[in-house]
């Protein structure tokens, strides 16, 4: 079985596309489409269901496609164990993270890029659904998500904190002089929160219906930037979970307020897949978040404005 076949079938299921799998492989539309058809030829059976376009995959092609992502990841596997043993780990290590954890990645990213300073490290923001997938089809390493709401299946879990939520809202606003607040009065705010499909405001949202309320907000969106930026401006309040008094520190004209009745947390952690061998990659990162202390870091006072 010729190992490049496998790897223009793996990008035509990651484009979904015939010319852009090819582009990213690198080679012409036709050496692709022919690599693919040498490939199903080899095997006995039609892979990919054939027009005009791409129309996806047979039955049969479907479990193929799980086999060549299984064998790409661990031929690339194989390939960082040997370097490990010879010059020190190289390749790629592949994070996918939540919006709300983004804050603390450097947490983790940063001892992994100083104790193996060949890998590239990509981090990308995901929904807890997306990671499921990244994990099971081999294309991430890792992942940071809750732990305790909505878990992931065929993982192995390790929890980092607990995270814990506050009210962000301007300081001249109506609810700034309060020292807590009840997640029934914070729904009167002029919110800004993340959109329903966000494991995050579906939490939100279950601990609202818990103080006996529901809110409505004026704005959402799928981009912790953009929530940052709206709550800079001044007008806007949100709920944010505590590692962002990390990140943002002490911002001016705003108040970060704890949330109570119901005082709720949840846990968030890192997420490996269920199997032996694991990735280099990510078995390094597990062996490096275990021997840390992400919970004092985020309990750590803001940073400096």
């Amino acid at each position: 079985m010729i190992f490049k076949n496998l790897q223009y079938l793996a990008a035509l299921a990651h484009e979904q596309h015939f010319a852009r799998a090819a582009a990213r492989c690198g080679v012409t539309q036709p050496t692709l489409s022919a690599g693919i058809k040498l490939l199903e030829e080899e095997l006995g059976i039609l892979v990919v269901q054939r027009g005009q376009r791409f129309q996806g995959f047979t039955p049969e092609g479907a479990q193929v496609l799980e086999w060549a992502h299984r064998i790409l990841a661990d031929c690339e596997s194989l390939q960082q164990e040997v370097s490990l043993m010879k010059a020190g780990l190289t390749g790629r290590l592949r994070i996918g993270a939540i919006p709300v954890t983004l804050p603390i990645v450097s947490l983790l990213t940063g001892p992994f890029a100083q104790q193996f300073p060949q890998v590239t490290i990509t981090v990308n923001s995901m929904t807890s659904i997306d990671i499921q997938r990244g994990l099971d089809d081999f294309s991430l390493d890792g992942g940071l998500t809750y732990l305790d709401n909505e878990p992931l299946q065929r993982v192995r879990a390790l929890e980092l904190y607990r995270e814990r939520y506050y009210l962000f809202t301007p300081s001249e606003g109506s609810l700034a002089d309060h020292e807590t607040i009840s997640w029934h009065d914070a729904a009167s705010a002029q919110l800004c929160l993340l959109t329903p499909d966000m494991q995050n405001r579906r939490i939100i949202d279950g601990h609202f219906h818990e103080a006996g309320t529901s809110v409505s907000p004026l704005l959402e969106t799928n981009s912790i930037l953009t929530l940052c930026a709206h709550l800079r401006s001044g007008r806007w309040s949100t709920v944010l979970p505590q590692p962002f008094l990390y990140l943002l520190g002490e911002i001016d004209h705003i108040r970060a307020i704890p949330l109570i009745q119901p005082s709720a947390t949840h846990a968030i952690g890192l997420v490996i897949p269920d199997r032996e061998p694991l990735t280099p990659s990510g078995r390094e990162l597990h062996r490096i978040a275990a021997a840390l202390d992400v919970a004092s870091a985020v309990e750590q006072q803001p940073l400096p404005a």
